[in-house]
C-alpha cells in the first residue's frame, strides 16, 4: 500500500476507504491505539496512519488520551450505533431473546453479516469485554447466514482460508459447502464444539419473504443442557421466537421466509 503515497496525502476513494480502514482496526473490543501501531495494522506509514486519525478525530469518529496520545472509538461511532440499533428496531428483539433464554436456560443471541463474520447485535453475548464478531464458518449463526445469503451476499467460496479453532471444525471449502446443504435440508444449524470444545449451539434464519436470512437467531449452552434428546425441542424454541422477530424486526414486505416455519 505504501507505493500510492509517494510523499501526498491520499485522495478521494482511497481516503475514505484508509479511514474506514482505521475505524475497523478497533473491531471486537481492540485496545487504544497509537498512530504507529495503527500504521503496521494496515501497511501504512506512520504519517499517513497520523494523518487519518487526527482527521477522524476532528469528526468525532475517534477520541485521543490526553495521557498517553493513543486512540480509540469516538462519540460519533456511538452516536450512530445506536441510530443504527433503534433503526433496526433491535431495542425491541432484547425481551423475545431474554424470554428465549429463560426458558430454554440459554444464552440467547441475534446476530447480522458483516463480510466473512456473523457480528452479534442483541442478547446475551453483548457484554463489554467480549467481541462481537464470529466467524461464519465455525458458528451456527454464521451457517445460517451463509445457507440463506441475502442479495450481492457471496458463499463459502468468497471466505478467506478456513480457520480451524478445534479439531471439529470444518476448513474444507466442499466439505462446509457439503455441511450448508445439511442446513437448508433441517431449516437449522449446529455448531457442535466447531467454536470451542464444551460448548453446543444451534441457530435458525429469520427470514424476508424472499427466502433470504436477514438476521440469525442462536442458542448456546454446553451439551449436557443441549442434549441430544432435547435438540428438537430447543429447535421448536427458537424457531417460535423467529416468528416474533420477524413481526417486529421485518418490515411488512419482508416477513413470511418459506423456511420460517
Amino acid at each position: 500500500m505504501r507505493q500510492a503515497e509517494a510523499g501526498r496525502a491520499p485522495g478521494g476513494a482511497q481516503a475514505v476507504q484508509r479511514a474506514l480502514d482505521i475505524l475497523h482496526c478497533f473491531h471486537d473490543n481492540a485496545p487504544d491505539l497509537s498512530a504507529s501501531e495503527l500504521a503496521g495494522r494496515l501497511g501504512l506509514s506512520t504519517s499517513t496512519a497520523h494523518r487519518l486519525a487526527r482527521t477522524l478525530l476532528g469528526a468525532g469518529f475517534l477520541e485521543q488520551d490526553a495521557r498517553t496520545a493513543r486512540y480509540r472509538l469516538g462519540p460519533a461511532v456511538t452516536e450512530l450505533g445506536r441510530l443504527s440499533y433503534h433503526q433496526r428496531g433491535l431495542h425491541l428483539a432484547s425481551p423475545e431473546l431474554a424470554e428465549l433464554a429463560r426458558r430454554t436456560g440459554a444464552t440467547a443471541d441475534l446476530a447480522i453479516r458483516s463480510g466473512p463474520y456473523a457480528v452479534i447485535v442483541a442478547g446475551g453475548s453483548v457484554t463489554p469485554k467480549v467481541g462481537l464478531r464470529r466467524p461464519l464458518h465455525s458458528t451456527a449463526l454464521g451457517k445460517v447466514l451463509l445457507a440463506w445469503p441475502r442479495p450481492g451476499e457471496g458463499g463459502p467460496e468468497t471466505l478467506p482460508p478456513l480457520r480451524a479453532f478445534t479439531d471439529r471444525t470444518i476448513v474444507e471449502v466442499e466439505a462446509f459447502a457439503r455441511e450448508l446443504e445439511q442446513v437448508r435440508e433441517a431449516a437449522h444449524a449446529l455448531n457442535d464444539g466447531e467454536s470451542a470444545h464444551g460448548v453446543r449451539t444451534l441457530a435458525v434464519p429469520v427470514l424476508d419473504r424472499g427466502g433470504s436470512a436477514r438476521f440469525a437467531l442462536a442458542v448456546r449452552a454446553t451439551p449436557e443442557v443441549i442434549t441430544d434428546e432435547r435438540m428438537p425441542w430447543f429447535v421448536d424454541q427458537a424457531r417460535a421466537c423467529t416468528h416474533a422477530l420477524e413481526v417486529l424486526l421485518l418490515p411488512p414486505g419482508e416477513r413470511g421466509g418459506p423456511a420460517s416455519t
